[in-house]
């Protein structure tokens, strides 16, 4: 009895150790047949978005093939839509089926993303091109606007030609001999290149404000308290706003000053001695006529000029003390570029002031009070933004006067909101 359960033992280990045998290659064989399957899908996966990525890369092609037109182009990239379109369909067909098995999974996965890989290079490709072909179109318009540009340029010089012949330019090609042969379009040409040197001194000073780290939109917003520019560009006309402010202040008076109104002439040698003091500076340079007449009127109206536009906080903050001022203050001209441009400035200005004066009838000076509705016959805007948000915009302020010169208006520019 005893020398037969040994032999039970035997046979039971012999059993659970075949049975442990059987459980482990059906466990080895379901994880192989679960990697075949989850490789099976990545594979087709990876087919799957390739074919969506040729798709793309085509469509693209298709795109591009249109502007400028490509027949060759147009077919090759429809035949592979097509084509893309097709296997999409097939393998739809072969999921809806559960037929997804493949001979190798693993050299179909590496074919999937060798061909996705191919459609993104012919994508970046497409746009490398696309970008050549936009680059190559704004260089055409570039010429094209440059040569535009020459022609609108050879225009205003064939144009001030005519007006330089009918005595219309000013500054030193002012062309008339004596006081009987200025007109109002003479004062009109002169308040252009008035207002054009005030814009670059405007650029000048923005220019060391900026360099200077000063915010330009909250000096902007001391000038013209409450007005919300269109764009930020447009606070330029704030400062623009304020030289022309202080440099036409008191421009209706003799020489800029009361104490020369009380002491004036009879009109007709006040003309006579204005349009004297006019040709004396039609031709000088500001600098060397400054040094030659440190105390003359011109002089003087550059020193409180100067001293109105630059306060002392910008000019401590500009240049890092107050020099120059006091140097003005105390008659001696700084000679610096500076005060050169704003010297040009003050020359036209002081130059458009005395041939108003020398005129008959002289000429009126006036500003738009703000919040008064646009008149075409007073007003020209700087800024054409207000027209698309109302159809009545009204002056936010004045950027630069306007004039009176007998019949003639010059209309004063204004910004509109």
């Amino acid at each position: 009895m005893d020398s037969v359960t040994p032999k039970k033992s035997r046979l039971a280990r012999t059993f659970a150790k075949v049975l442990h045998e059987d459980i482990r290659k059906a466990k080895s064989r379901e994880k192989i047949t679960k990697d075949r399957d989850k490789a099976v899908g990545e594979a087709f996966v990876a087919k799957l978005f390739a074919g969506l990525s040729s798709i793309k890369a085509s469509y693209a092609q298709l795109q591009c093939a249109q502007s400028p037109y490509d027949a060759d182009g147009i077919q090759s990239a429809d035949r592979v839509i097509v084509a893309e379109l097709k296997k999409l369909s097939e393998l739809r067909q072969r999921f809806s089926k559960k037929e997804l098995a493949e001979a190798s999974p693993a050299t179909a996965l590496l074919v999937a993303e060798a061909q996705e890989q191919s459609s993104l290079v012919k994508m970046y490709e497409i746009t490398s091109r696309k970008l050549d072909s936009q680059v190559k179109l704004k260089e055409s318009e570039i010429v094209f606007l440059k040569e535009k540009l020459a022609e609108i340029d050879g225009d205003c010089k064939l144009l001030d030609k005519r007006l330089n012949s009918s005595g219309g330019r000013g500054g030193g090609q002012l062309s008339f001999r004596d006081r009987g042969e200025v007109r109002p379009s003479h004062f009109v040409s002169l308040l252009r290149q008035a207002v054009k040197s005030v814009r670059s001194f405007v650029r000048l000073l923005v220019d060391e404000m900026e360099s200077e780290d000063w915010d330009l939109d909250a000096a902007a917003a001391l000038i013209q308290p409450g007005v919300a520019f269109w764009e930020r560009s447009h606070i330029c006309f704030a400062f623009e706003s304020f030289v022309c402010r202080e440099m036409f202040d008191c421009f209706d008076r003799p020489c800029f000053s009361e104490k020369y109104a009380s002491s004036s002439p009879e009109k007709e040698n006040r003309r006579r001695e204005f349009f004297d003091k006019f040709t004396e500076q039609k031709s000088a340079r500001p600098a060397d006529y400054l040094s030659r007449k440190p105390k003359s009127i011109f002089a003087e109206f550059c020193r409180a000029k100067y001293l109105r536009v630059i306060n002392p906080k910008m000019e401590a903050s500009l240049f890092g003390n107050l020099d120059q001022r006091n140097l003005v203050s105390s008659g001696v001209l700084p000679e610096n570029a500076f005060f050169a441009t704003f010297c040009e400035m003050a020359k036209r200005v002081w130059m458009l002031h005395c041939l108003a004066f020398a005129l008959d009838p002289e000429v009126a000076i006036f500003r738009v009070s703000n919040g008064s509705r646009l008149s075409e016959v007073y007003m020209e805007s700087v800024n054409d933004e207000a027209f698309d948000a109302s159809p009545e915009p009204v002056v936010a302020f004045t950027v630069v006067p306007g004039f009176r010169v007998a019949s003639v208006v010059v209309q004063s520019q204004v910004y509109l909101i």
